[in-house]
């Protein structure tokens, strides 16, 4: 018996599905949580946050109102009674200050200083370094003296010198740190624009005769923004520890608007008379904030730069 299926109808091998292509942010969220340690820090940092954008309505009292103070309740031990019928979870520093609501507003003060200083230091950083790597010349030449000069100087002594000079405000201490901060994003933009600079898909927009301006913000800036997001969140960090170190040293916030920093500095004098937790608690939080953000940075770094990865 012959076979009468014609040789145009032989079926042909089935083909495999293709795999679905992975989402880059999947992809990089997949590799930002192979670290516990990392996601543990992403964990607290979200609290943090929380808890400061929430602050108003979690704090027992407001720390900022003197008329809800009382003298009389002052240096009360964490877990004592309030006259209003509440209690003193972390106790009380010597304002009659609810611990833990000095902490809830210390960490919202202290977010909001790092989050706007880094924002104006990476806008005047992400400009003069983009304008240096592009123009080169003179150009780079000016701006890379200035951000020798700027980076040849101790932050925190640029800091308290400003501070010193303009005074006491949530405004002026933002100046302060935009000032010490901007050196460090223009020379991490710099060096990766100068890399971006020498590449094929530059010198072709350039053939194209493409405004300068679109082939600086749309064809070098994206590529530099790997590094640049891993040194914003270090900095991020940065910028709470030296707000904290100068309303510490009482150049930072009034003692009326207290941040972390302050909160420290009210009850380091009661240390060795054992009223620990005024500057106990704070500095638990203060720590915590700047471990969380640190963890963060370092599996970004990470994730942004497999060459690094250990």
């Amino acid at each position: 018996m012959h076979d009468t299926t014609p040789p145009s109808q032989t079926l042909a091998p089935a083909t495999a599905p293709e795999a679905p292509v992975e989402s880059p942010w999947r992809r990089l969220m997949a590799e930002f949580a192979e670290s516990r340690l990392a996601l543990a820090g992403l964990g607290i940092l979200l609290v943090v946050v929380v808890i400061a954008l929430t602050a108003p309505w979690l704090s027992p009292q407001n720390p900022y109102d003197l008329a809800q103070l009382d003298v009389m309740d002052s240096k009360l031990e964490p877990g004592s009674p309030s006259a209003t019928g509440g209690t003193y979870w972390l106790g009380t520093d010597d304002q009659g200050r609810d611990m833990l609501s000095g902490i809830f507003y210390g960490l919202r003060i202290s977010l909001a200083v790092g989050a706007a200083s880094t924002v104006l230091a990476v806008a005047i950083g992400v400009v003069f370094g983009l304008a240096a790597a592009y123009f080169g010349g003179w150009v780079d030449a000016v701006i890379m003296r200035i951000v020798d000069i700027q980076l040849s100087f101790p932050a925190i002594l640029v800091a308290l010198v400003l501070m010193a000079t303009l005074g006491q405000g949530v405004g002026k201490i933002i100046l302060a740190l935009v000032t010490v901060q901007w050196a460090y994003y223009a020379r991490t933009v710099r060096s990766s624009a100068l890399v971006e600079r020498q590449k094929e898909y530059v010198e072709a927009a350039r053939v194209l005769a493409l405004p300068q301006w679109r082939v600086v913000f749309r064809h070098l800036l994206p590529n530099c923004l790997p590094p640049l997001i891993v040194v914003a969140t270090v900095q991020v960090a940065h910028a709470i520890t030296l707000e904290a170190t100068l309303s510490f040293l009482g150049l930072g916030l009034p003692i009326t608007e207290p941040s972390l920093g302050l909160l420290i500095s009210n009850g380091f004098q009661y240390l060795l008379s054992g009223k620990y937790w005024i500057s106990f608690y704070p500095g638990v939080a203060l720590l915590a904030t700047i471990m969380a953000i640190n963890l963060v940075a370092d599996q970004m770094r990470d994730v942004l730069n497999p060459r690094l990865k250990r």
